[in-house]
């Protein structure tokens, strides 16, 4: 991670912020605030969760192949994959709002695992060398809180 340029540890940093009284609010018990903090908490993870997707739609369209259809078709499509799963969670949690671990767990197991996309767009040279760096401990992170919510 110390290969990253300072702004993007410190803003990556950052967007671990928003879950962290979620899941105190869980780990305390705090009654009155625990259905509102896995709410907002999962909320957050869905639109970090959408955020990779578009990251990686951004990256297949600035990579230099990207006017082919070729290797980069996979990335379109993984690109799209994260929003559809927010989705999808977020439907069965209207639908069923008294099931939300469901939801929350899929959120969670989708973040921790979103850095599998970028360890292949990096062994395919288009993300800078710190890429892993950053996204691999900032969504393990992110994901174990999501689970945590998912516990509470």
């Amino acid at each position: 991670m110390s290969g990253a340029p300072l702004l993007a540890r410190t803003l990556g940093w950052a967007g671990v912020l928003p879950l962290l009284p979620c899941v105190a609010v869980i780990w305390w018990e705090v009654s009155p605030w625990i259905e509102t903090a896995q709410i907002a908490g999962g909320l957050y993870s869905g639109v970090i969760l959408s955020f990779l997707g578009g990251t990686w739609w951004s990256i297949a369209a600035a990579a230099p192949a990207a006017e082919g259809r070729g290797m980069l078709g996979w990335v379109w499509c993984a690109a799209v994959i994260p929003s559809l799963i927010v989705v999808a969670a977020g439907l069965w949690w209207l639908i069923r709002p008294a099931e939300y671990e469901p939801a929350l767990v899929t959120l969670a197991f989708s973040l921790m695992a979103s850095p599998l996309v970028d360890s292949r767009l990096a062994s395919m040279g288009l993300t800078p060398r710190w890429w892993l760096g950053l996204r691999w401990p900032l969504s393990l992170i992110l994901g174990l809180a999501t689970l945590a919510l998912a516990m509470g």
